[in-house]
């Protein structure tokens, strides 16, 4: 798999959507409860560690909270991911991200 985004908070794997679009998030609802969406809180920029090498930024999804982006498109956690490094949600239609 080679190297992976993850987010420094909990070390784990960040996932992009297929139907998404660059700055769109179109997992809502039933959908984030299991990829919970990477946010922050207003006011915070996101910055990327060594290796990142595209930009990081946010969109405000739906509900009025920011959803960090990278490449433009929307970043997710995977419920199924227990601890740092799991990949259990590289599925059809969502890709591990990588720097």
């Amino acid at each position: 798999m080679g190297t992976l985004l993850v987010a420094a908070s909990n070390g784990h794997t960040l996932y992009t959507f297929n139907s998404d679009t660059p700055g769109v998030s179109n997992c809502k609802s039933g959908c984030s409860s299991t990829w919970p969406p990477l946010s922050v809180p207003a006011g915070v920029t996101p910055s990327g560690g060594g290796g990142v090498t595209g930009p990081l930024g946010t969109i405000t999804r739906d509900d009025g909270s920011l959803q960090v982006t990278y490449k433009g498109l929307p970043l997710y956690f995977f419920h199924g991911d227990s601890k740092p490094g799991d990949t259990n949600g590289n599925y059809t239609g969502w890709k591990l991200v990588k720097p």
